[in-house]
């Protein structure tokens, strides 16, 4: 009966660990699928200022843009403990006034370095007055790290959140952000790739195989190799 009971054991033990380590691949393959799917619609041809406001949410996400508009320079949010290779700095994010539009869209100009002897005092940055055009790719909002207290404001913050700061400045905003790549100025964009976490998937998935193995290896070693004396 004992034995039944640890073959039983056994059984469900493995079926459950494999079952689990099938669902991370499950899961990787997705990851897979949507990376995929970013990068191809990053090789589609750039949106204009009108290709924007006619294509549908679905079909904008990850787009390149090539927008033409004006600078909102003193609503420019710094968001703060950004670093950029190994370096302290903050993203800047100015709105920008879309071309023949009442509609901003927020960009995520680049990356620029902090004071660490005054952690208030904000970067030297030059913001091109008059009409001005942006290359970038469109995401959903800018980058969020967690933060223990509630949302600041001023210009040096942890987090932007699109519809609060919509509110706050008494601007429409559009429901995207650009992550800008060009033109060339002063600003860093080494922007990281999205991870997806593909790999955490397949760690996971090989942890759970490993203990469906190492399961049925005492099964067997402590059944049939290593009987009691």
């Amino acid at each position: 009966m004992s034995r039944l009971i640890v073959l039983v054991a056994t059984l469900a033990g493995c079926a459950l660990t494999a079952r689990l380590g099938l669902w991370q691949l499950d899961r990787a393959a997705q990851k897979l699928a949507l990376q995929q799917n970013i990068e191809a619609m990053a090789k589609l041809p750039a949106l204009d200022n009108a290709a924007l406001l006619r294509t549908s949410s679905s079909e904008r996400l990850h787009r390149q843009v090539m927008l033409t508009g004006r600078w909102l320079s003193d609503a420019t949010v710094y968001l703060d403990n950004r670093p950029m290779d190994g370096h302290a700095g903050f993203f800047v994010v100015t709105p920008l006034q879309l071309e023949g539009r009442a509609e901003l869209i927020l960009v995520q100009r680049g990356w620029l370095p902090r004071d660490m002897q005054d952690r208030s005092r904000l970067p030297p940055l030059e913001t091109p007055a008059g009409t001005v055009s942006v290359q970038g790719l469109l995401l959903a909002a800018p980058s969020r790290l967690f933060e223990f207290s509630p949302a600041a404001s001023g210009p040096i913050r942890q987090n932007l959140d699109p519809g609060a700061y919509a509110r706050e400045i008494r601007q429409p905003l559009l429901p995207l952000t650009v992550q800008q790549t060009g033109p060339a100025d002063a600003l860093k964009r080494d922007w990281a790739a999205p991870d997806l976490g593909l790999q955490k998937h397949y760690g996971y998935a090989f942890q759970w195989f490993a203990l469906c193995a190492l399961i049925l290896g005492l099964y067997v070693w402590y059944q049939f190799f290593k009987r009691p004396a």
